[in-house]
């Protein structure tokens, strides 16, 4: 077998412990006579399943008990029409931050239902960094403040939570969730596609304070209706139940390597090892400043833009793949979500050297 590092910025890599667990597993779970995937989702083996993936989420992050967890359908763009039908209860405007093209689509998405304040903006710098606390223009009538914590597309990644006073913030996590310790209490609502740090597409976990349910605007489809899916266990339909499966995998992977505190430790030295590789060369740059870089997401050009597809295609030779930065960006791109071993990030480093070698 001759799997790649997969540089990819969704869907991404999984652990191999995990598609190891899930190959034995897939003719028949644990002595059901059948796969996860044709089981009922009401039935008992599979609502086991769901339970204990759950209750391993809910362990990692330290989720109080005042918030509902959903396992829904539909990726995280889901929820940015989602977001304001459940949570404008009543008011006129949010305050959204724009710091990246994610933010960009949920701001578009969110004006549909509300009127939007934009309460920050990086976008006459390019999105190369994140804004301040002290440059946020909060508005108190807001009904919440939406933020990405972390824009993968360009590689910018807040280093603190918004203060956002008595005003629910909401984050859209899908890049950035279980890549360390986090305060849920510090938010109102936290969601995020599972592709890259959860497991495999097409499951979206959303975390809710529930005072935050009930008042869903009276246009809201029934299952974006967040109350509705928290009062039928995230199974108002049949669920993505392979994928939650999964995730639960990747969850009980996750604990035996010390839970987030240990997760993080692994992804700082991850992302310090490839920044520090380029910083320290004038043919590899980063864009984003200092105080603002990834650690998930990390674009980088090359001193000549005419080498990228020679970079490209002697990386895959080298089985580093998926590493085209995003055509809005150019460049490469090479994502380093929790799947993603310490020696792939080796690989890649020592790849980059000779390279820089050779055409530098």
């Amino acid at each position: 077998m001759a799997r790649v590092y997969n540089f990819s910025a969704g869907p991404a890599m999984l652990p191999e412990p995990v598609l190891r667990r899930a190959r034995d597993e897939m003719l028949e779970w644990h002595a059901s006579g059948m796969c996860v995937a044709e089981m009922s989702h009401r039935g008992q083996d599979f609502m086991s399943i769901a339970a204990q993936a759950e209750a391993d989420l809910r362990e990692l992050l330290g989720i109080p008990s005042n918030y509902q967890v959903l396992f829904l359908q539909g990726g995280a763009s889901t929820q940015f029409t989602a977001v304001p039908m459940n949570l404008l209860r009543g008011a006129a405007s949010a305050d959204y931050l724009n710091t990246g093209s994610w933010s960009k689509k949920a701001i578009a998405e969110a004006r549909r239902y509300a009127e939007v304040r934009v309460a920050a903006t990086t976008e006459t710098e390019r999105f190369t960094r994140a804004p301040a606390q002290t440059e946020l223009s909060l508005d108190p009538a807001a009904a919440y403040v939406h933020y990405t914590p972390n824009e993968t597309i360009e590689g910018v990644e807040f280093s603190y939570v918004p203060e956002t006073g008595d005003r629910p913030l909401v984050a859209d996590m899908s890049s950035t969730i279980l890549s360390r310790p986090i305060e849920v209490s510090r938010f109102g609502l936290i969601y995020a596609g599972a592709q890259k740090n959860i497991g495999p597409a097409g499951l979206t976990i959303i975390i809710v304070r529930e005072d935050l349910l009930g008042d869903a605007m009276a246009v809201t489809p029934t299952m974006l209706d967040y109350q509705v899916q928290a009062k039928n266990d995230s199974m108002y339909n049949t669920p993505p139940t392979y994928a939650w499966y999964l995730a639960g995998l990747v969850f009980e992977w996750l604990k035996g390597l010390g839970g987030l505190a240990g997760m993080a430790e692994i992804n700082a030295r991850k992302a310090q090892r490839l920044y520090h590789a380029i910083d320290r060369s004038s043919f590899y740059h980063n864009p984003v400043a200092l105080d603002s870089r990834s650690w998930m997401n990390v674009p980088f050009t090359l001193a000549d833009a005419a080498l990228d597809e020679t970079f490209l295609k002697e990386a895959k030779a080298a089985r580093l793949t998926t590493l085209k930065g995003h055509r809005s960006v150019g460049g490469m791109r090479a994502s380093l979500y929790n799947a993603m071993p310490e020696e792939g990030v080796e690989a890649l480093v020592d790849f980059m050297s000779e390279f820089e070698r050779r055409y530098g």
